[in-house]
């Protein structure tokens, strides 16, 4: 290969590979606060250690009973403050005791 087509090859891939570098996936919150005021519908990618992981951050413990329900929204029981609530997460990310 030239020398000048290598030089272009490899400045290329380089954008190629900062543009993905850059990429963010809205639809996953990562802020501590939730986007919405009630669970969101949606097509949800998390397991359900993940989901569980992440009503953790937000500060319940003892999370149980989690099943996806028909609308992609993970709910069970968890202990916040002394109490067993209900919780829920959805596709975002966003956490909620109900």
């Amino acid at each position: 290969m030239k020398p000048r087509y290598l030089a272009a090859a490899i400045a290329v891939c380089a954008l190629t590979v900062t543009g993905a570098l850059a990429q963010t996936n809205p639809a996953i919150s990562t802020t501590s606060a939730n986007t919405s005021a009630t669970p969101l519908p949606g097509a949800n990618s998390f397991s359900e250690g993940e989901a569980r992981g992440r009503i953790e951050a937000r500060g319940f413990s003892a999370v149980s009973n989690l099943k996806k329900d028909d609308q992609g929204i993970w709910r069970g029981n968890a202990t916040k403050d002394g109490q067993t609530v209900k919780v829920a997460i959805d596709f975002k990310g966003n956490v909620f005791a109900e």
